[in-house]
């Protein structure tokens, strides 16, 4: 396990207290699973971005092959 130091508001740990308090659960165990699903999200957004260039790519790629069955088509009497 690694220890680190954050630095946080002093409003938005009052706002974590009191979540903590309701569900009876330590700091360090409600950091972590907001690390997890925060990890969870940013893989989503890389993953979806990553998904758009590719589709970009694909998009480029049939409108080319397009115009070439165009040209194709086009040169038959």
């Amino acid at each position: 396990m690694k220890s680190i130091t954050i630095k946080i508001s002093d409003k938005l740990f009052v706002a974590t207290e009191i979540i903590l308090w309701h569900n009876i659960s330590s700091l360090n165990s409600y950091l972590n699973e907001a690390l997890k699903s925060y990890n969870i999200l940013q893989k989503r957004k890389l993953l979806g971005e990553k998904l758009a260039g590719e589709s970009f790519q694909v998009k480029e790629e049939s409108i080319s092959v397009l115009h070439e069955f165009e040209e194709i088509n086009d040169s038959i009497p």
